[in-house]
C-alpha cells in the first residue's frame, strides 16, 4: 500500500477569496466552493468542467428542543487543507487495487450566540464530492437530538431521474424514470404495496438517486459510511429543484440522538459526462474506514444454490405443519404434528440440493424454513418468534452437516427475524455459536414485516445500529453476513468485509410476485449497487412461474441470456444460482456459464452503459487470465458493439457467447438463446443482438 499525505496548504486546490473557500479535485475537473451567507448560513456549490451541477446549497442541522439550531449565525474560525493519495487492496471486489485520491478542506465554524463549534469536512475526488458534519468535544454541545438535517442539493435544471419513493421501511420498488418536476404526479403510482412501508412525501425519493441532465451529465446522490445515524432520504422542492435531506425518524419522531465527539455519514455527489465512470467509481468505498478485521482469511466469495425459489414461487412452504394455528416456542410439540407435505427444508430435499451443488462445483447450499416457528411467523407483532437453533423434526442439523462436509459443500444458515430485532439480539450469541458448532460460516438474515420494538422503522438510527451490531458480532464468530430487508449499503463492507452481501432493493423474488420491469437490472447498477454488492439471486431459467406453482401466474420479465449476464453486471461476491436443480437440468448448455463464471475479480471494465437502457461489463477472474462479459438490455432491442482490447495483447482466447436468439423476447420467447464459440484476441470486435429484456454473456478462456 502506498500513501501520500500533505497536511499543508494546497495552493493548487484551495484558495481563499473573501469569505469563500475553493477546493479543486486532483485532476482539476471539479471545483467546490464553500461560503457563508450574510446571516452566517454555511453553503457550498459544485462545478464540473466549468458547468454548475450543484447550485449554491445550504448546510446545517435543526436541533430538537434547543433555542439555537446549527443552521446559521456561524463565523469561520479555521480552515485546514490537505491532499491524500493511497492504494489499498480490498478483501474481495471488482478490482485488485483501489486508489483513494482526494483533496480535502475542513472548515471549522463557530456559532457566536452559543459558543458552539462544528466542522464541515469536504473531500473532492476525481469522480465527485463527499462531505460530512463533525461535532468536536466541547462544553456547549455534548448530547443533542436532531430534529432534521437540512443539507441541500440544489439542482441546476429539471433533470431526468431514476427514482423510487421515499420510504422508512422498504426499498423494494421498481424504478420510475421521469423529470424531477414529474415526481409529484407519479409518486402514488410508483408506491406499490409491501408488507412494511411508510412514505413521507409525494416528492420524497431514496438514495442512491441517479440523475441525467439535458446536456448529458450524470449525477448520483447518495451517502457513505452510515454508522450510528439514521438513513438519509431526499425531499424535493419541485418549484426550485432543490433536494433537501430527510432523515428517517424513530418511534418518537426523532431523527438522531448524538453525543459529541461524533460525525454524520458522508453525503456524496458523483458526477461525470460518461455513465461508465459512475459505475466504476470507488468513491463510496473510499469514504469508509479501512478493514477493522485483521485476519480476513476466512472471508471468501461464495457461489451457492438453495432451497428458496421453490418456496418463493409457492411450490413449497417454509412451515412444517398445518396443524398449529399458533406456535409457542418450547411449548408447541412438533414431534406430534402431522407434516404438511409441502415443507421444503426436509432431509431428503436438502440432500438433493447438496448433491447438485457437489456435482456442479458450487460452494454452498442455502436452506430456509429449517427452524421451528414458521407456522405463525408473520403479521402478528410477535416478539419471541424464532430461537434460531431449534430445527423441525425433518431437519437433521448434524446429519446434514456431515453429509455436506463429506461432499465439500457448506450449508448457509438462515435467520429470519420477522422484524423482531430485540429477540434476535437476545439470541444472537447462541445462534452464532450454534453456527460455529455445526459448520455454518455464512448467514442470510431477514427483517420482513414491521419492526419490533413497535413503532420503529427499518432505517432509523436505532435499527441501523442493530444491523451494524449484527455484522460486528458475526465477525467475532468468523461468520459472513448477507442481510435482507436491512438498510441499503453505504460502503461499510470496506470496514467490515464479512458483510458479503445485502438485498436492500427489489430482487428476483419479485419476479414471482407479479414481475419487475424488464429494464430493472439496467438501473440497479446506477442506484442500489453504488453502495455495495446486492444478493440479487439471479439465474432463473423457467420464466413461467405457473409451471412451478399452478396457482401463481407471475412471469419473470427477462430472457434466459439476460439471467446469465446478471452474474457479471450485478456485481456481488455472493452469487446464487436461484432456480431449482430440475430447471437447470433442462438447460445444461446454458447452465455451464453459471458453473464457469467467477465471483471475485482482479479487473473490471465498463464497456457500455446508459441507465435504464443497457449495461455491458467485462471482468477478469482473480488469479487467472480468463474474462467474463455480461450485457443486460432494457425494453428496446439493440445491437451491442464491443471490442476486446481489454484482453492481453499477443494472447489467444476462446470466447463462448451465450446470447438471445433472433426471435427472443422477455415476454413471448424468453428461453430462445444461442451458444457459439469463436476465437478472439485483443484486436477482435463484436456486434451482438440484445433482445427486449435480454442480453448476452461471454466466457473468454485463454487458449493454452
Amino acid at each position: 500500500m502506498k500513501k501520500i499525505f500533505f497536511a499543508s496548504l494546497v495552493l493548487f486546490a484551495v484558495s481563499t477569496i473573501a469569505k469563500a473557500q475553493q477546493l479543486k479535485s486532483p485532476e482539476g475537473k471539479f471545483v467546490m466552493e464553500f461560503s457563508l451567507q450574510s446571516d452566517g448560513t454555511p453553503t457550498y456549490n459544485l462545478k464540473y468542467k466549468n458547468k454548475e451541477v450543484v447550485k449554491t446549497s445550504k448546510l446545517g442541522l435543526e436541533l430538537k428542543d434547543d433555542k439555537k439550531s446549527l443552521l446559521n449565525d456561524f463565523t469561520i474560525a479555521d480552515t485546514k487543507t490537505s491532499t491524500f493519495d493511497e492504494t489499498w487492496k480490498p478483501v474481495w471486489g471488482e478490482v485488485d487495487n483501489i486508489r483513494n485520491h482526494y483533496n480535502e478542506l475542513a472548515v471549522t465554524l463557530n456559532q457566536k450566540s452559543t459558543d458552539r463549534q462544528i466542522i464541515i469536512r469536504f473531500r473532492l475526488f476525481n469522480d465527485g464530492l463527499g462531505f460530512r458534519y463533525e461535532f468536536p468535544a466541547q462544553k456547549n454541545l455534548t448530547y443533542f437530538v436532531i430534529k432534521e438535517e437540512r443539507t441541500q442539493f440544489a439542482m441546476a435544471g429539471d433533470h431526468t431521474a431514476f427514482w423510487i419513493p421515499g420510504d422508512y421501511d422498504t426499498q423494494e420498488y421498481d424504478y420510475t424514470k421521469s423529470k424531477l418536476s414529474e415526481i409529484r404526479g407519479l409518486s402514488e403510482k410508483a408506491y406499490t404495496a409491501n408488507v412494511s412501508q411508510k412514505s413521507f412525501s409525494p416528492t420524497g425519493v431514496q438514495t442512491s438517486l441517479m440523475l441525467k441532465t439535458n446536456e448529458g451529465i450524470y449525477i448520483n446522490l447518495h451517502e457513505a459510511a452510515l454508522i450510528n445515524y439514521s438513513c438519509m432520504h431526499l425531499n424535493l422542492d419541485d418549484k426550485n429543484m432543490i433536494f433537501e435531506s430527510w432523515l428517517t425518524p424513530d418511534a418518537k419522531g426523532d431523527k438522531g440522538y448524538m453525543q459529541a465527539p461524533s460525525h454524520s455519514p458522508w453525503r456524496t455527489i458523483m458526477v461525470s459526462d460518461d455513465a461508465r465512470e459512475i459505475l466504476s467509481s470507488k468513491m463510496t468505498l473510499n469514504l469508509n474506514d479501512p478493514s477493522k478485521i485483521e485476519d480476513t482469511s476466512w472471508i471468501k466469495p461464495v457461489k451457492y444454490i438453495g432451497v428458496w425459489w421453490e418456496m418463493i414461487t409457492g411450490k413449497s412452504s417454509w412451515s412444517y405443519t398445518n396443524d398449529f394455528p399458533t406456535v409457542q416456542l418450547g411449548v408447541t410439540d412438533f414431534s406430534k404434528a402431522k407434516p404438511n407435505g409441502t415443507h421444503g427444508a426436509t432431509n431428503a430435499n436438502v440432500k438433493k440440493y447438496i448433491d447438485f451443488a457437489a456435482q456442479h462445483g458450487f460452494d454452498a447450499v442455502l436452506v430456509e424454513g429449517w427452524n421451528e416457528g414458521w407456522e405463525d411467523w408473520f403479521g402478528h407483532s410477535k416478539d419471541y418468534v424464532f430461537d434460531f437453533v431449534t430445527p423441525y423434526p425433518d431437519f437433521d442439523v448434524k446429519g446434514l452437516h456431515a453429509y455436506a462436509k463429506a461432499k465439500g459443500v457448506k450449508i448457509i444458515m438462515h435467520h429470519e427475524t420477522s422484524g423482531s430485532v430485540r429477540n434476535y439480539e437476545r439470541h444472537m450469541d447462541a445462534a452464532y455459536k450454534f453456527m460455529n458448532d455445526n459448520g455454518y460460516n455464512a448467514v442470510k438474515s431477514g427483517y420482513v414485516g414491521d419492526i419490533l420494538p413497535r413503532g420503529e422503522n427499518h432505517y432509523s438510527q436505532w435499527i441501523v445500529n442493530h444491523y451494524q451490531y449484527a455484522v460486528e458480532k458475526a465477525a467475532d464468530y468468523k461468520i459472513m453476513v448477507n442481510a435482507h430487508e436491512a438498510i441499503r449499503p453505504t460502503g461499510i463492507a470496506r470496514t467490515y468485509p464479512n458483510l458479503i452481501g445485502n438485498e436492500a432493493a427489489r430482487g428476483t423474488e419479485y419476479q414471482a410476485f407479479g414481475g419487475s420491469k424488464p429494464n430493472h437490472v439496467t438501473v440497479l447498477p446506477f442506484t442500489r449497487l453504488i453502495g455495495g454488492p446486492m444478493d440479487y439471486t439471479p439465474g432463473i431459467f423457467e420464466m413461467d412461474i405457473s409451471k412451478m406453482n399452478p396457482g401463481n401466474t407471475s412471469h419473470v420479465n427477462s430472457t434466459l441470456a439476460n439471467q446469465l449476464a446478471l452474474y457479471v453486471t450485478m456485481y456481488s461476491p455472493l452469487q446464487m444460482a436461484a432456480d431449482t436443480p430440475e430447471n437447470y437440468n433442462r438447460f445444461p448448455d446454458a447452465f455451464q456459464f453459471i458453473k464457469d463464471v467467477a465471483v471475485d475479480w482482479s479487473e473490471s471494465k465498463y464497456i457500455e452503459a446508459e441507465p435504464g437502457d443497457f449495461v455491458t461489463v467485462a471482468r477478469k477472474a482473480k488469479g487467472t487470465n480468463n474474462w467474463f462479459v455480461g450485457n443486460v438490455n432494457g425494453e428496446t432491442s439493440r445491437i451491442s458493439n464491443i471490442d476486446f482490447s481489454f484482453l492481453e495483447k499477443g494472447k489467444k482466447y476462446t470466447a463462448t457467447i451465450y446470447a438471445d436468439a433472433k426471435d427472443a423476447h422477455y415476454k413471448t420467447n424468453p428461453q430462445a438463446y444461442t451458444i457459439k464459440k469463436i476465437a478472439v484476441t485483443s484486436k477482435s470486435k463484436l456486434s451482438q443482438l440484445s433482445a427486449p429484456g435480454g442480453g448476452y454473456a461471454i466466457s473468454i478462456i485463454e487458449t493454452k
